[in-house]
């Protein structure tokens, strides 16, 4: 069964930084794609960032250069370094993981490819 939980979260102020956790189990995480997602008060979810299972990345516009999404594979655990940030950015933070047929490459840009959520982590940016 796998699993996805994220810690983290917490108010900062614009221009302040956060780092993201999500510690997973349950499958062979190391050679899945994952990903992070984030949702606004009223506003759809969105993709912020992946990482392919050969470690490539890529971001939305809106947090390129400014948010790094890692992983260590020894622990499970992936990462979202959020720096530099804006009151747009808060929102509720979600890790997920590619279902099996997306497992080494998935998009930010494509929810459906992804299968297993966790439960979100609260990010709140005041200015």
């Amino acid at each position: 069964q796998v699993q996805l939980v994220e810690s983290g979260g917490g108010s900062v102020q614009a221009g302040g930084s956060l780092r993201l956790s999500c510690a997973a189990s349950g499958y062979t995480y190391s050679s899945y794609c994952m990903g992070w997602f984030r949702q606004a008060p009223g506003k759809e979810r969105e993709g912020v960032a992946n990482m392919n299972s050969d470690g490539s990345t890529s971001y939305a516009d809106s947090v390129k250069g400014r948010f790094t999404i890692s992983r260590d594979n020894a622990k499970n655990t992936l990462y979202l370094q959020m720096n530099s940030l804006k009151p747009e950015d808060t929102a509720m933070y979600y890790c997920a993981a590619a279902w099996p047929f997306r497992r080494y490459s998935c998009t930010h840009r494509r929810e459906g490819d992804f299968g297993y959520w966790g439960q979100g982590t609260q990010v709140t940016v005041s200015s």
